[in-house]
Formats: structure tokens, sequence, C-alpha cells
């Protein structure tokens, strides 16, 4: 079995922190907000041209990592296209395995607990349990009545 890089055990902390649903948001805003502000600034100084200041590069890294793209700001030099390649790339990708990774900690959660999804003391478990017994009782009486 392969021993977890550095990287992988930094990304196992950061997505453990996420399950929660506070904590979900808290990393999904996190990773948003990193991708479109070193997209932003980056698009800012290897397409100059183009978006001759840092508000320009961080306006069409929003629009682009929000998937919006208005088309009235677009890359032009080669470098400027493969960094919104990346930025599509990861605003479509990558927040959505992590948007799914979050969604499935929240549904083994309950499972791993053997306890419903609404927890121990959710009225449907209560009712299955009153049920069961109920069902139990009947069946114990029409044995009884089947003896006699």
């Amino acid at each position: 079995m392969q021993q977890e890089t550095r990287v992988e055990r930094r990304l196992n902390r950061w997505l453990a922190r996420a399950t929660t649903p506070r904590g979900a948001a808290i990393v999904i805003a996190t990773t948003t907000t990193a991708i479109t502000l070193l997209a932003g600034f980056t698009m800012r100084f290897l397409d100059e041209d183009n978006y001759p200041s840092v508000w320009s590069g961080l306006w069409w890294a929003v629009q682009t990592v929000t998937t919006v793209g208005y088309g009235d700001d677009v890359p032009v030099t080669v470098a400027g296209r493969l960094v919104a390649v990346l930025v599509m790339l990861l605003g479509i990708g990558f927040l959505t395995v992590i948007t799914a990774v979050i969604t499935s900690a929240f549904v083994s959660r309950p499972r791993a607990t053997g306890t419903p999804a609404g927890g121990e003391d959710a009225p449907t478990a209560d009712l299955l349990r009153e049920i069961t017994a109920r069902l139990e009782r009947i069946e114990a009486a029409l044995e009884q009545s089947k003896r006699s």
C-alpha cells in the first residue's frame, strides 16, 4: 500500500474540516476565492494589454470561475488562454469534486454510526420500532392461535 504524500495528507486534513455544513461552506468559499484571486492576478500580468489593472483581471476571473462569462473580456495571449482553461476546469471540475466529497461525507456519516439519517431520536426511527414491535406481537398471537 502506498504512503500518502505530504500534499495528500494536507488535502485530507483540509477536507476533514468540511464534515459539517458550516465547514463545507468555508472550504468551498475559500477554494473559490483562492482560485479567483490567483487567476485575476495572474491574468493581469500575463495579458497586460487586455487586462490593464488588477481589477480588470479580477473581474474576468469572477466571470470565469462562476461560469457566467459575459464574453466582453476574453484573453488574447496564449498564456492568458491557458490560464483561462485552467480556471474553467477548476471552476467546474475541482469545485464539483469538493462538493461531491462533502455531500458523500454527509450521506455516509449516519450509515457509519448505524443511525438513521435523521439521527437516533428521529420520529421515523421511533415509528419503525413501534411498528416492528406490533408486528412481532401480531405474529406471536397468530402462532398462538394456530397451536390452539
